[in-house]
């Protein structure tokens, strides 16, 4: 009975590490999909004026990317990734026909997010890895992502590492706390008690105004009661 207890609060650890970045991708879906493009239109004239001939494929990557940002917003992923067999080719196709234009790096991370929400984490590791970006929300949530894929695919140690890139990008207190909490109770799962400590800790102690703050206490009490 014990054993069957512990196995099935191992499942819902893993459950409650992976829906984090989940409910960040749901609550946030609109502001990352702005984001996202306010990052691609500021490189794409930033390239455009240094080499004057992206410029016409940057719009045409733009114009093509539309209407799949309209299915991914309703959450009809495989229409966003795959196309619509008329007027839409897809995010896939976008990639493979721009892949010199900053839209084209858009669809990858759009892509990755879709292969995530579709199950397929080995695509989605492809895609979200290909994505480059600098900002402190996008880029730290593309980061978040790939740490969930390989928690998915049972290798919680290296979700871990990237759950704490995730929080180093980002460092602020929207982003960072969602993170370190990730990678606390990941930690737990691995029974590495005390670095699961560190990461609550550091949610206490520099993300204080956080939501994830309000109750990180008992996290803090439970992961030290078990570090001996």
């Amino acid at each position: 009975m014990a054993t069957k207890e512990k196995d099935t609060n191992k499942e819902l650890e893993v459950e409650e590490i992976v829906s984090k970045s989940e409910q960040f991708i749901e609550n946030n879906s609109k502001k990352i999909i702005y984001g996202i493009i306010a990052i691609a239109l500021v490189v794409g004239a930033v390239l455009g004026i240094k080499h004057g001939y992206l410029i016409p494929q940057e719009k045409k990557a733009a114009a093509a990317m539309f209407k799949g940002e309209q299915y991914f917003a309703r959450d009809s992923f495989n229409l966003a990734l795959n196309g619509n067999g008329a007027d839409y080719e897809g995010f896939e196709a976008i990639i493979d026909q721009y892949g010199s234009t900053s839209a084209a790096n858009l669809a990858k991370a759009y892509a990755g997010i879709c292969y995530f929400k579709m199950g397929n984490n080995e695509k989605a590791l492809d895609m979200l890895k290909s994505f480059s970006g600098g900002d402190k929300m996008i880029s730290p949530a593309v980061t978040g992502l790939i740490g969930d894929c390989y928690v998915n695919m049972g290798n919680i140690k290296e979700g871990i590492s990237y759950f704490e890139k995730a929080a180093k990008q980002a460092d602020n207190e929207v982003v960072s706390p969602a993170y370190l909490k990730k990678a606390g109770i990941a930690y737990e799962n691995l029974k590495q008690y005390g670095d699961a400590v560190k990461a609550y800790t550091a949610i206490k102690e520099k993300y204080y105004n956080s939501m994830e703050a309000s109750d990180i206490d008992k996290y803090i009490t439970r992961a030290s009661a078990l570090n001996k």
